[in-house]
């Protein structure tokens, strides 16, 4: 940008340009221990140890047992463009370290008292820099071990706007945290420790597995709660991690950790691929979750984030189904994928064939009475039932005791692992559902003749989707015809949408036609409004249950692929666990 002041073109003095530089690589400390654990994960560390001070406004230190540097290499290492990463322009494409560029120290030491002391395991003494704001001050030889220490002490000490900016050391100390966390994550077999104000957080020795490491940061709940996602070799996009039961009773966490060839980034593909292959939520649904991508370097390109924070694919549609694919067997493989459980009481006894089930004890719409104060009859013996073992199916839980319908609907049952609340209304709504997406199931393929064909006008981009797929529309069962220029009659359509706005149908379709570049593309419109059948088909319908009928109703859910949502979203069962419940009435 020309000056205002004089119309003329300057170079920038040095020590101004690395301050500018500095800002697109430091906003806080926590940026700092990014940049110095990601270079010490380059060096190969085996163990790397993070120290702040006053939430790294006064100190952030950085040691490793990496491969170290000699005089020279630590020198240069404090130029800018200065890297042993790469080496050409064709390495740019092929890259899989985490640090490349060549800005981190140069531009950490130009705004902080910096000091770096590293030695290669095969030299006798090791070398110190101390740098000055910019100005390196000293370099002498140091007795160290081998590896590197990079000492980073008041930061912005010389940009008192940027200090100025910096917030509460609790808040600052949060985002090392962060930090931390998610590179801690990202290697299992790296030993890790952070030491705030002198006093050690964390020390976690190199974990035989990432369901180790996760355990240690994130708690054993963490997994308790979370489905094993694994890995599909065949794919060239392979991906492995753990994410949230869509049943959880608490809100989540929604903290997700992604991570691409061992880079914790992101990218519109990944978050959109997420949304699509868990299960719809009212509102904002982003599971926790930890989630490990990966495919050949040269299929990624990690260079178009100034601090690497988003990457880019080459292929957005391969990685977008690997996710899709592994997470949606991960969610619908929940029973398999559970914690190991406690086994059934003794007086659990095998599921009865369907056609055998006891006499049911009087339930609670029986119970049930107007008017006047009563007392309740006594409480029926509770019936418990055993999920069949051999069914084709994964069952959210091995076993249940259907224990009593409440007042307001709700049905209450014990399973293996805790409690659960079960909303009889979604539950239909999720057994109808699934059931006619099955081939040949009912509705979903009886067409429905229109009194008087309804003509509909698009915008010419979802009119020219909606010609690209005539013939899957039709085999849904609509019976459509071009009339015009983007515009369409439709004579006929699937009797599961009796009541729908065909025009509305439509453009529902369109739309979701519109990510036709995933493997879910063509599908979801079809779902789409089978969902919307379901849900007007149960309207109003009662929620009073006996209890044979309720336990029919949770074996047939129990079936499902998908038992813990409804089709339009909303939760099914609320479960509590037994591990939370003795927390909350202090049992351990």
């Amino acid at each position: 940008m020309i000056s205002e002041r004089d119309g003329h073109v300057r170079v920038l003095p040095i020590h101004v340009a690395n301050k500018i530089a500095a800002g697109e690589v430091v906003e806080r400390p926590a940026s700092v221990v990014k940049e110095l654990v990601e270079n010490a994960i380059d060096a190969g560390a085996g163990r790397i140890a993070v120290t702040i001070t006053q939430g790294g406004r006064k100190l952030v230190a950085v040691k490793d047992d990496g491969c170290g540097m000699s005089r020279d290499d630590a020198l240069l290492s404090l130029e800018r463009q200065a890297t042993s990463k790469i080496r050409d322009v064709t390495d740019i494409e092929e890259i899989d370290t985490l640090g490349f560029r060549g800005e981190a120290l140069p531009s950490i030491a130009s705004v902080s008292r910096f000091t770096l002391t590293t030695r290669r395991a095969d030299a006798d003494e090791g070398t110190a820099v101390t740098v000055n704001a910019g100005t390196i001050a000293a370099v002498e030889p140091a007795g160290c071990p081998a590896g590197t220490i990079v000492e980073v002490r008041d930061l912005f000490c010389n940009v008192p706007a940027r200090r100025k900016f910096l917030r509460a050391c609790a808040t600052e100390e949060s985002h090392v945290k962060q930090v931390f966390t998610v590179n801690a994550l990202a290697r299992p077999a790296t030993g890790f420790s952070l030491t705030v104000d002198g006093r050690e957080l964390y020390n976690l020795a190199p974990a035989a597995d990432t369901a180790d490491r996760v355990r240690e940061l994130l708690g054993p709940e963490f997994l308790e709660n979370s489905l094993a996602v694994a890995a599909d070799p065949s794919r060239p996009v392979r991906v492995s991690g753990f994410i949230e039961r869509p049943n959880l009773s608490a809100p989540s966490r929604r903290d997700q950790y992604i991570f691409v060839n061992g880079r914790p980034a992101t990218s519109p593909s990944i978050a959109y691929a997420m949304r699509e292959a868990y299960p719809r939520h009212s509102g904002d649904s982003r599971p926790a979750a930890v989630i490990f991508i990966d495919l050949p370097p040269g299929q990624v390109d990690v260079n178009v984030h100034p601090t690497k924070r988003e990457v880019r694919f080459r292929d957005n549609a391969a990685v977008k189904n690997a996710i899709i694919a592994a997470v949606s067997a991960a969610v619908a493989g929940a029973g398999s994928a559970a914690p190991a459980a406690k086994p059934p009481p003794a007086a659990v006894r095998p599921a009865p064939e369907k056609n055998d089930l006891p006499p049911p004890a009087p339930g609670p719409s029986a119970q049930r009475q107007t008017g006047a104060v009563y007392d309740p009859p006594p409480a029926p013996v509770p019936v418990e039932f055993a999920v069949e073992p051999d069914s084709p199916r994964s069952k959210p839980w091995r076993w249940f005791k259907f224990l009593a319908q409440s007042e307001s609907g709700y049905l209450l049952i014990e399973t293996d692992s805790g409690i659960v609340t079960v909303n009889p209304h979604a539950a239909r709504e999720r057994i109808a559902y699934e059931r006619m997406l099955q081939p040949g199931g009912g509705a979903a393929n009886v067409v429905q003749n229109l009194l008087i064909p309804e003509t509909v006008q698009l915008p010419p981009v979802d009119a020219a989707r909606i010609k690209n797929s005539m013939t899957a529309i039709a085999g849904m069962g609509f019976q459509l015809e071009e009339f015009g220029r983007d515009a369409f009659k439709i004579d006929a359509v699937p009797q599961l949408t009796a009541g729908l706005s065909p025009a509305a149908l439509l453009a529902t379709i369109a739309g979701d036609l519109a990510q036709g570049a995933t493997r879910r593309g063509g599908e979801r419109w079809r779902e789409e409004i089978i969902a919307r059948s379901v849900a007007k088909s149960f309207a109003g319908a009662s929620l009073s249950l006996t209890e044979e009928g309720a336990v029919k109703l949770i074996e047939d859910l129990c079936r499902c692929k998908m038992p813990y949502v409804c089709p339009r979203g909303r939760p099914v069962m609320i479960f509590t666990s037994t591990r939370e419940l003795d927390r909350k009435f202090r049992r351990i």
